[in-house]
């Protein structure tokens, strides 16, 4: 029998997975998977766990913020090293937990994230969007117009269906996202799949209340309870990698660059502090676990915004 002190990290890896899978949701396990046989275990599986040190995983993480990617084109990102390390983490503790002669302690390695830079649209490039979305408008065109006026995630727009969406009380019910993840089964045919599921958080179950206009134009495409919104069918679904590829000829047809479907929902936002909208109501039909998230991650105040605010102390030194 192998004794302890001669165990390698590869075998907490396995453990700590097999441990996982039943315990978190089947596309988080597929991403932890994904880190630990692409990354992890190839460069510190065969490490003997007596032997792990914080150097050592400090190391590790600095190399793939260097150059990490697996297509050899330069480092991982920030979120992809903190993720790793975040994963690191979890398996060390997982080792402690069962006996295992781990001594490092990796309570202060951290890995310094940039704040992402959020690309929302002026107002005039809003304007030429909608343009583009109300001329012969489609249902992928009317989902993007949906996503504008909502907020909502292009992962939640493609698993909406129309019995998610009342006509009637003018609302739309957030109750699952759709997302394609890597296949974990060795021996499956494809390496990905669609896979339809909760929101990631209960906060992002949520109902959110349709505008007039947003109503009735929805009601222009209402479809059997069972069909999907962006397809009208209920035996096929527009995925989000497809919708992507949409929104960029949209945004293209209104001359708008260096844009993704995620700008839509920081637009939704901005507009919505602009006209005075009441943060904790944003921050539910955002789908967000509290205010501050909605302040410091989604809301991006205009230069014009915040003119017109400095013009509010003139007002006051009149008065």
């Amino acid at each position: 029998m192998k004794r302890q002190d001669e165990a390698r990290y590869g075998e907490v890896l396995d453990e700590w997975l097999v441990f996982m899978r039943i315990r978190v949701k089947e596309s988080s396990y597929a991403r932890y998977r994904n880190m630990v046989e692409a990354h992890i275990r190839p460069e510190l599986g065969s490490c003997r766990l007596s032997e792990m040190s914080m150097t050592l995983i400090e190391t590790f993480i600095v190399n793939k913020l260097k150059g990490g990617r697996i297509d050899g084109r330069g480092g991982l990102s920030e979120k992809t090293a903190s993720d790793m390390l975040t994963v690191i983490k979890s398996t060390v503790d997982f080792a402690v937990c069962h006996g295992y002669p781990v001594s490092c302690s990796l309570g202060k390695l951290t890995v310094k994230k940039k704040e992402p830079k959020m690309r929302v649209l002026c107002q005039s490039e809003q304007d030429a969007l909608v343009r583009v979305l109300t001329a012969d408008m489609d249902l992928c065109k009317f989902g993007t117009f949906l996503a504008l006026y909502t907020g909502i995630r292009v992962g939640e727009l493609c698993a909406l269906q129309w019995e998610d969406v009342d006509l009637h009380g003018c609302k739309l019910m957030v109750r699952k996202t759709m997302q394609r993840i890597q296949v974990t089964d060795a021996l499956a045919r494809s390496k990905t799949k669609i896979i339809i599921s909760e929101p990631k958080s209960n906060s992002s179950v949520r109902e959110i209340p349709l505008p007039s206009f947003l109503a009735e134009t929805a009601k222009n495409f209402a479809g059997p309870s069972e069909a999907y919104v962006l397809s009208g069918k209920a035996d096929r679904y527009v995925e989000p990698r497809t919708m992507q590829n949409h929104f960029k000829r949209y945004a293209a047809e209104s001359g708008i660059g260096d844009v993704n479907f995620h700008a839509l929902r920081h637009t939704f936002a901005t507009r919505c502090v602009e006209v005075g909208f009441d943060i904790k109501s944003l921050s539910e039909i955002l789908g967000h676990a509290n205010v501050n998230m909605t302040l410091n991650r989604y809301v991006h105040s205009s230069f014009a915004f915040k003119q017109q605010n400095m013009e509010k102390l003139t007002l006051s030194m009149r008065d």
